[in-house]
């Protein structure tokens, strides 16, 4: 299946600095107001656990994961007792944000480029109240804006695209500072490595900690499912997957001008062809099925976001499950 592509459109829209500014400071209400309310109790980052660190020893109670019993102890007092562990709390989390050109894009409430900021903002926003550090890597394409043309645009240029680190530093004043910076990098057309994009995170080696990789996914599994189990040696991996429902299946709208807005392809579609609505939801399935698979086999926990939902909602729930996971024993 190709990559997205977008509905050519002759409405004016806000320049993309404005509206990623605007955007950015409606999420930062929604998400302090909504995300503290809905995810309360004791945190310990993104995807909380029991720690590492050995505690004192209590009394076995109903309900205690049996791993934890202490041995010694219980055989010392006859009584079964349990290690509690500190949880860690200098936690450090990074984002792979994927600013490719697929990103601008949206038929939904939101622009796919828009759901990723929103993402990015509510891991931050996760991350830093335990006072803890988020950095970020970002990767876009290496094209300036290529001039329109009636059947083909100007072909952007092959690479690895823009690659963009941001230090890891705690403080909500540069948590937003980095959400800024997010926000205004310029999406520019042409295809990011993917790959190359998650192993900045791979380097330099640093202690375990907390890895979010946002994107679109559409790059082939090849580029960068082996980065991405490399990565999860050392570090707890979440995939956040934007998807727009166009994505996903055609509406019957009759002829369809599109643009693919990394390869500057320009196609007119009859999507009043049954069949061609139907051979593009199978392929479509397909593809997410493979990308499923394989952020599987990288042992990533896997979030998909769509642009014409609540992804607040989402979140929470993906949140929520993984502690329930966590406190179960399990991690997926």
């Amino acid at each position: 299946m190709a990559r997205a592509a977008s509905v050519t459109s002759a409405t004016p829209r806000p320049a993309p600095a404005d509206r990623s500014e605007a955007v950015l400071s409606r999420l930062q209400l929604l998400v302090t107001r909504k995300l503290d309310g809905l995810l309360q109790g004791d945190y310990a980052g993104l995807l909380p656990g029991p720690g590492s660190e050995a505690g004192e020893s209590r009394e076995y109670r109903p309900g205690d994961d049996v791993r934890r019993m202490d041995w010694p102890v219980t055989a010392r007092t006859t009584m079964p007792h349990v290690r509690r562990t500190i949880a860690d709390r200098e936690l450090e989390t990074w984002l792979a944000v994927d600013l490719s050109a697929s990103l601008d894009f949206g038929t939904g409430r939101w622009l796919k480029r828009e759901v990723v900021i929103a993402a990015a903002a509510a891991i931050t926003h996760l991350t830093v109240r335990g006072g803890n550090r988020v950095g970020a890597v970002i990767g876009t394409g290496s094209a300036t804006t290529p001039p329109t043309g009636r059947r083909r645009l100007a072909a952007p240029p092959a690479g690895p695209g823009v690659l963009t680190r941001l230090p890891a530093r705690n403080g909500r004043r540069e948590a937003q500072g980095l959400l800024r910076a997010i926000a205004g990098t310029e999406v520019r057309p042409g295809r990011s490595d993917l790959g190359a994009l998650v192993d900045m995170l791979n380097r330099p080696p640093r202690r375990r900690g907390v890895a979010v990789v946002i994107s679109d996914f559409l790059a082939p599994p090849a580029q960068w499912s082996r980065p991405l189990r490399k990565l999860r040696v050392r570090h707890d991996v979440v995939a956040i997957e934007v998807v727009d429902p166009r994505e996903l299946e055609l509406p019957d709208v009759g002829v369809l001008p599109v643009v693919d807005p990394e390869t500057g392809e320009l196609h007119e579609v009859q999507t009043a062809d049954p069949r061609l609505r139907r051979r593009y939801a199978e392929a479509a399935a397909a593809q997410r099925a493979e990308i499923s698979t394989a952020l599987r086999a990288a042992g990533a926990a896997h979030l998909r976001l769509r642009t014409d939902r609540d992804w607040l909602l989402d979140m929470v729930r993906f949140v929520a499950a993984q502690r329930h996971a966590r406190t179960r024993g399990t991690t997926r």
